[in-house]
């Protein structure tokens, strides 16, 4: 065997032997050589060099069988620190995240919906500083540096392509972060890594196939395929939300006609609760329709409808074993949930496909976008390493 391929193999058995522990710590050696069928000697190298290098702890002995020993071995969880951002049209949101996709602390910093890609980086960098400094964080178990945010990401040279809702096209973010930052930088769509922060820490954990909707500001979803992404070849699988459901429906701000989202998203609502009367807030809106206005009522329950569409949609294209609804509006008023799922998906979910799936409501809410960015970025950081 070349020394290159024994080079990848050990590195490829490294990173085994540190996903088992981090997954299943407190673990001993042995269990270890068990599962990856590594000799012992090859597992006690490879615990040696990850304690060395900060990783992991080891317990104290416990009895394993007749009265042997074995020492139980543990993740340092800060050993592993990244940086998980959201960007949104009028917030941006940054985490501290460790091993365990555990957020450390986090701010939320206003943003202008016109804010420039520039200006958004360098507050991207001063956020970085300011949570490190007054969390005291340690800078050198950083590894990188995650952002999330809606529209079409090159994931693989960290390259907005194009995003609607921030106004952004072709936007060389990943190069530009690192040169403010000096940290390694993974740029993906929020949807892709909320949906890998729910199938590792939240509603999904356990699941094969996780189908995510997010309806908030824009309507997508992501598809997690046996842990792995599914992003077809630009990175753009999911955009549900500019599917056509009606050409000679509302224009959406995409520049066409009758898209999904016009019915459902955030500022679609406003702009038609406003031909009635001045609505400033989604939150107004949900008000007047508990307050039993008629108009207010057809609004928010057609955009429930199609919010089932599109739940049965993606049933029958990708046939998931887990669905799970998300995003601002599912986070702001959790009563969609309920209503989906008790008024809306019997009537519009394909017949053969009712019941094949779980239905749940996203477990990390706000926290989601950050925290998956900081997974990914962690992930790329083990991939490189």
């Amino acid at each position: 065997m070349k020394k290159h391929d024994q080079d990848f193999m050990k590195k490829q058995n490294k990173r085994t032997v540190f996903e088992i522990i981090k997954d299943q710590h407190p673990i001993s050696r042995a269990s270890i050589a068990k599962q990856t069928g590594m000799s012992p000697t090859t597992v006690s190298r490879i615990v040696g060099e990850l304690t060395e290098e900060g990783y992991l702890l080891h317990s104290d002995q416990v009895s394993e069988g007749l009265g042997r020993k074995s020492t139980l071995l543990g993740i340092v969880n800060a050993s592993v620190l990244s940086v998980g951002v959201e960007l949104d049209r009028s917030v941006m949101s940054v985490g501290i995240v460790d091993l365990q996709g555990k957020l450390l602390c986090s701010g939320s910093y206003s943003r202008l919906p016109d804010e420039s890609p520039e200006r958004t980086i360098i507050r991207i960098s001063e956020a970085v500083e300011e949570l490190t400094r007054q969390y005291a964080i340690d800078n050198s178990r950083i590894v990188g540096i995650g952002v999330g945010l809606p529209g079409i990401v090159n994931n693989e040279e960290g390259v907005v392509v194009f995003s609607v809702q921030l106004g952004w096209k072709n936007v060389q973010l990943a190069e530009k972060l690192k040169e403010l930052t000096g940290y390694e930088i993974t740029v993906d769509n929020e949807l892709k890594v909320r949906a890998l922060a729910e199938h590792l820490k939240g509603a999904a954990v356990g699941a094969s196939r996780t189908a995510l909707l997010g309806f908030g500001h824009g309507v997508g979803s992501a598809v997690i395929l046996e842990g792995e992404i599914y992003r077809g070849v630009m990175n753009s699988a999911g955009e549900i939300g500019h599917t056509t459901v009606d050409p000679s429906g509302m224009m959406c701000e995409c520049g066409k006609a009758g898209c999904l989202q016009t019915y459902i998203n955030i500022s679609s609502l406003l702009s038609e609760a406003n031909r009635i009367r001045p609505v400033a807030t989604i939150e107004e809106l949900f008000e007047a329709r508990k307050a039993g206005e008629h108009w207010a009522v057809h609004l928010i329950d057609r955009a429930l409808m199609y919010m089932a569409i599109t739940v049965n949609n993606i049933v029958c294209m990708y046939n998931p074993d887990s669905v799970i609804l998300s995003g601002e509006l599912v986070d702001k008023f959790p009563e969609i949930y309920e209503e989906v799922e008790r008024l809306y998906l019997s009537r519009y979910i394909w017949a053969p496909l009712s019941g094949s799936y779980a239905f749940h409501r996203s477990k990390l809410n706000e926290r989601g976008v950050m925290i998956g960015s900081g997974l990914l970025s962690q992930n790329r950081f083990f991939a490189l390493d």
